[in-house]
C-alpha cells in the first residue's frame, strides 16, 4: 500500500488528530503508513493510555490534553463523536490561531454553520473543511468527501493532496455531505456482501479460509476491471452472462430476492437527516 506518493503530505509540517478512537486511529495510521510522512511530524490524543502507547511507539508525539495537541498545529483534526464536537471545539477555541491554523472536522451531521457559531472570535473563523473518509484510510484506501468551507484554493488543494495520499478523495457541496456520509457506510456494505459469499462458498463445500481467499480476490478482480476499463457494470457483467447460463440464474435469482432494492434502502437509511 506504500507505492502511492505522499504529495501534499510531505509538505505538512504538523498535524494533530483530537479522537483516535477508531476513525481518528485509522486516520493516523495512514499518515504513518505514507513513505515521506516524518512520524514526529503527528500529534494523536486520546485519553485511552493503550492508544497513546501505541502510536507512540510508531513515533508519534501523543497527549491527552485536547488543548496542549491544537496548539501550534497546522492541520488539526477533531475526529469525535458528533454529540461531542461541540465540547471538543468550545474546550480548545483559546488556543487556536486562526490565522494560521487549518481545522478538519470528521463527524456525521454537525453542520459548518453550526461550527461557526461556536469557533466565531470577532467574526473571524479557521478555514474548516468538513471531510468524511473510511477506514480504509489505515492502509490509504479510503474514498474521501471533502467539503471546504471558507478555505483558499490553495488550502484545498492542499488537503486534498494529503487525503488523496490516502486513497482518493473528492470535493462536494455541504448539500452533499449527508449523502456522502452514508456512502461512507457502503464499506461495511461491502464487508457484509463478503460475508454472505464466503458463507456461500463454504455450503458449496470450500473450507472457510480457501473461500474468504476466492471471494476477496474475486472483488479485487471486480474492482480493478472497471478501473481500468471504466466500464459501466452492466456492462462488464453482459460479458460473463451468457443465455440460459448460470451466471443470470444466479443473478436473477438474487434480484427476485431484493438484491439491489436492498442496497439502496440501506444507503438512504444510513444518510444523516
Amino acid at each position: 500500500m506504500r507505492g502511492k506518493q505522499g504529495g501534499g503530505a510531505s509538505s505538512i509540517m504538523k498535524v494533530s488528530i483530537i479522537g483516535a478512537g477508531a476513525m481518528g486511529g485509522a486516520i493516523a495510521e495512514g499518515l504513518l503508513n505514507i513513505d515521506d510522512f516524518v512520524p514526529s511530524q503527528l500529534t494523536v490524543c486520546d485519553h485511552n493510555k493503550p492508544v497513546l502507547d501505541y502510536f507512540a511507539g510508531k513515533g508519534a508525539v501523543v497527549t491527552p490534553d485536547n488543548c496542549k495537541a491544537a496548539t501550534g498545529a497546522d492541520i488539526l483534526c477533531v475526529v469525535v463523536k458528533p454529540w461531542a464536537v461541540e465540547k471538543t471545539l468550545t474546550g480548545i477555541k483559546d488556543v487556536l490561531d486562526y490565522a494560521r491554523q487549518t481545522l478538519i472536522v470528521v463527524a456525521a451531521g454537525v453542520p459548518s454553520a453550526i461550527i461557526k457559531s461556536w469557533l466565531e472570535k470577532d467574526g473571524v473563523i479557521p478555514q474548516l473543511f468538513l471531510v468524511m473518509p473510511n477506514i480504509a484510510i489505515a492502509y490509504r484506501e479510503s474514498m474521501t468527501y471533502i467539503t471546504p468551507v471558507d478555505a483558499t484554493p490553495e488550502n484545498i488543494d492542499r488537503i486534498s493532496g494529503i487525503f488523496n495520499s490516502m486513497g482518493e478523495s473528492i470535493i462536494i457541496e455541504e448539500s452533499q455531505y449527508p449523502s456522502a456520509t452514508a456512502l461512507s457506510c457502503s464499506i461495511a456494505y461491502a464487508m457484509r456482501y463478503v460475508r454472505a459469499n464466503v458463507e456461500g462458498a463454504v455450503e458449496l463445500g470450500f473450507k472457510a479460509k480457501m473461500a474468504k481467499k476466492i471471494v476477496l480476490q474475486t472483488i479485487k478482480g471486480a474492482v480493478q476491471l472497471l478501473q481500468k476499463t471504466n466500464e459501466h457494470p452492466e456492462e462488464a457483467i453482459d460479458k460473463v452472462t451468457t443465455p440460459g447460463g448460470l451466471t443470470i440464474r444466479g443473478l436473477n435469482e438474487m434480484e427476485n430476492a431484493g438484491f439491489t432494492s436492498a442496497v439502496i434502502r440501506g444507503l438512504k437509511a444510513g444518510r444523516v437527516k
